[in-house]
């Protein structure tokens, strides 16, 4: 018996999103791509399409997908439709890029993760970190069979252990194996200035990064935040 593969909804049309499309189109999947307006912005005339995928609405992207990536520039998280995701698997595969979003106001906490901002702003859906610390570009060209010698890996952090193994399955159909990371919390691990982030390796490799985070630059800077936010009790 044939189980049907999930309806992937893809809101964000840039270069990330159009590679996603592109994979998971390759990997038989139906996809639905989302750019910010009109539909008809999405270039037509792109292979994305012409294989398969169907340009929409955002908000159509999200009512009828049955796992939706959000592929968009962090800065847009609170313009995300979210009670259209409610109940649904979102896969986040955004990153917090000062220079390009501005200093927000909920980054002033150091401890908190993007991902889990996001999971604030969707109370009803399911979010697991996943595709944010691969460029497109090696995205696009190291996707390789399972098995296959060279084959890359992509990290993934969430807090249910089902919706984690959904995700490692989608990523493995894309063509990457996939690393855990831990919970959302976790996905600090894959953020910009970690190890993982901008990194093309192996599952071994990419778990040793993973696994390295505590003696990282940014993870002795979280340390300390943590530490002067939540110094040890007196023995007095």
């Amino acid at each position: 018996m044939t189980v049907a593969r999930p309806v992937i909804g893809i809101i964000g049309a840039g270069r990330l999103g159009m590679v996603l499309a592109r994979l998971a189109t390759r990997a038989g999947y139906q996809v639905l791509i989302a750019a910010s307006g009109d539909p008809k912005g999405i270039a037509l005339a792109d292979d994305v399409l012409a294989k398969g995928a169907t340009a929409t609405t955002a908000l159509d992207a999200a009512e009828r997908a049955d796992v939706a990536i959000l592929a968009l520039p962090f800065r847009r998280y609170r313009a995300i439709p979210a009670d259209a995701l409610a109940g649904k698997l979102v896969v986040d595969a955004m990153n917090y890029w000062w220079e390009a979003d501005g200093l927000l106001e909920e980054f002033r906490d150091p401890l908190i993760s993007s991902s889990e901002l996001l999971q604030g702003h969707l109370p009803g859906s399911r979010v697991v970190k996943a595709f944010n610390h691969m460029s497109y570009a090696d995205l696009r060209d190291e996707a390789r069979r399972p098995g296959q010698p060279g084959r890359k890996a992509i990290g993934i952090a969430g807090n249910d252990a089902d919706d984690v193994d959904i995700v490692a399955g989608l990523v493995d159909d894309l063509g990457f194996d996939p690393v855990v990371a831990g919970t959302l919390a976790d996905g600090v691990r894959l953020e910009p200035g970690t190890d993982p982030f901008g990194a093309d390796v192996d599952a071994r490799d990419l778990r040793d990064m993973i696994d390295g985070f505590p003696s990282s630059q940014s993870g002795l800077r979280r340390a300390a935040a943590s530490a002067a936010r939540h110094p040890p009790a007196s023995d007095e």
